[in-house]
């Protein structure tokens, strides 16, 4: 499958799972755009660049930089505020905040690591789609851009 195959199949997978939600998602005209997608939270919006990731030493890993614009290689920190990123094994479709991952390639852990490390490990399921409320979306989208870095609440509240 191309890349560019891929990453229509990622958006339209990321599109439909936040449809389902009940979330308005707003299709920005034309190419070229820093992000893929745009949720509309009342007042606030989310823009969401939408990635399809792979399989990898027991991670979900997703290319975290970008290099349209004839820009060279960029991360989107201030240009998004999350990855929508669709892994194609399972079907599942996670949102990570843009300022939550690595300027270069994203991880998510699918298991445990074998040595009980918790600090700077980023777990999947902490970021599954299911985890976000439309509140835990608008909390984010109210930040003020450079601090969009969040768990939803009760993903960060655990012990």
């Amino acid at each position: 499958m191309s890349t560019l195959r891929r990453g229509i199949e990622a958006e339209a997978r990321v599109l439909a799972a936040l449809v389902e939600r009940d979330l308005l998602v707003l299709l920005p005209f034309g190419d070229g755009h820093p992000y893929d997608l745009l949720v509309d939270l009342d007042r606030d919006f989310l823009r969401v660049q939408c990635k399809c990731s792979r399989l990898y030493e027991g991670c979900v890993v997703f290319n975290s930089r970008s290099t349209d614009h004839g820009l060279g290689p960029r991360d989107y920190r201030g240009i998004a505020d999350l990855f929508g990123v669709y892994f194609p094994p399972t079907g599942d479709v996670f949102l990570v905040p843009v300022d939550d991952a690595p300027t270069r390639a994203g991880r998510l852990r699918l298991t445990a690591v074998r040595n009980n490390q918790k600090a700077r490990v980023r777990m999947a399921a902490d970021y599954a789609i299911e985890r976000w409320t439309f509140d835990d979306l608008a909390a984010l989208a109210a930040q003020p851009v450079r601090s969009r870095t969040r768990l939803p609440p009760a993903v960060a509240s655990r012990p």
